[in-house]
């Protein structure tokens, strides 16, 4: 893995707690400029404070990625203050014990796993293209595989279940994964991938799903080997944000074992472009991009 990183700027989400956080502090000790999103604002001044003795730096950007204004004033904020960006790197994730609605209105986990990716690559895509080798990564999960996308009911509104609606925003970050690769052009040096971290019990991930959650979660934590540390998760984020095997690697779902297939709706074309069309309608954006740079 590379360890000079002092010429690389990283946009990482959900970067305050968890591997996230890890993985941030990491990448700036290896001297590297990480632009850490999060919504709490405490626990990004003090990782920023805990960070100022690394050899690359931590700037931390206030932000609830449920909101879609939010998202693009943060697109703005990053194209004010960061010449280019290297790496975009979404690892922001929730789950939630009942069904809520995010303030535009939309299931708040599709919202926050999906949309919010979705959202803020379209906002910053061309930024991104300004770097020499740019970088995109969105942590998945292997959870997908027991998940399916209902079209006519994509926000729940049925029978919720808050590890289905994880799940099914998993799936859909693959599927966005694998559209979006294939709708770049292709003179594009943009790379995008999908990561799975691992079972991270660890992680503060499931705090506000329902009990019957928690105790699934804690349960699989205690067995053998099934768990996923911090650290190890941290790892596998950072091979492919930053290790030059995946400079080049693009449209994959990447596990332990490196490049995996995951389940056949994710790479099915028309699932893909019917989630890719009403992620576009869904957030207020035309569903042709992207198009080729006009220099």
């Amino acid at each position: 893995m590379t360890d000079d990183l002092s010429d690389r700027t990283i946009l990482l989400t959900g970067g305050t707690s968890g591997f996230g956080r890890v993985a941030a502090v990491d990448l700036a000790h290896r001297g590297a400029t990480v632009a850490v999103v999060g919504r709490d604002e405490s626990m990004g001044a003090t990782l920023v404070e805990q960070s100022s003795d690394l050899a690359g730096t931590i700037a931390f950007h206030q932000a609830d990625l449920a909101s879609q204004s939010t998202v693009r004033s943060l697109a703005a904020t990053v194209k004010h203050e960061y010449d280019h960006i290297d790496v975009l790197a979404h690892n922001a994730g929730l789950s939630v014990g009942s069904r809520r609605e995010s303030p535009d209105g939309i299931e708040i986990t599709l919202a926050v796993n999906h949309l919010a990716p979705y959202l803020l690559i379209y906002e910053l895509l061309d930024h991104l293209r300004d770097a020499p080798n740019p970088r995109v990564v969105i942590t998945a999960s292997d959870i997908h595989r027991r998940a399916t996308l209902d079209f006519d009911d994509l926000q729940l509104t049925d029978g919720y279940d808050s590890l289905d609606a994880y799940a099914r925003s998993k799936l859909a970050n693959i599927a966005f994964t694998i559209e979006l690769d294939d709708r770049l052009p292709d003179d594009s040096a943009v790379t995008v991938n999908c990561v799975h971290p691992g079972f991270v019990p660890s992680t503060d991930l499931f705090r506000e799903a329902s009990l019957r959650t928690r105790l699934l979660v804690r349960i699989a934590g205690l067995v053998p080997g099934v768990a996923t540390s911090k650290q190890a998760a941290a790892d596998r984020l950072q091979t492919l944000l930053v290790d030059p095997q995946y400079g080049s690697v693009s449209g994959q779902y990447v596990g332990s074992d490196g490049p995996a297939d995951p389940t056949p709706e994710a790479t099915n074309q028309v699932v893909r472009r019917r989630l890719w069309e009403m992620s576009a309608e869904l957030v207020g954006v035309p569903p042709d991009w992207p198009t080729p740079r006009t220099n």
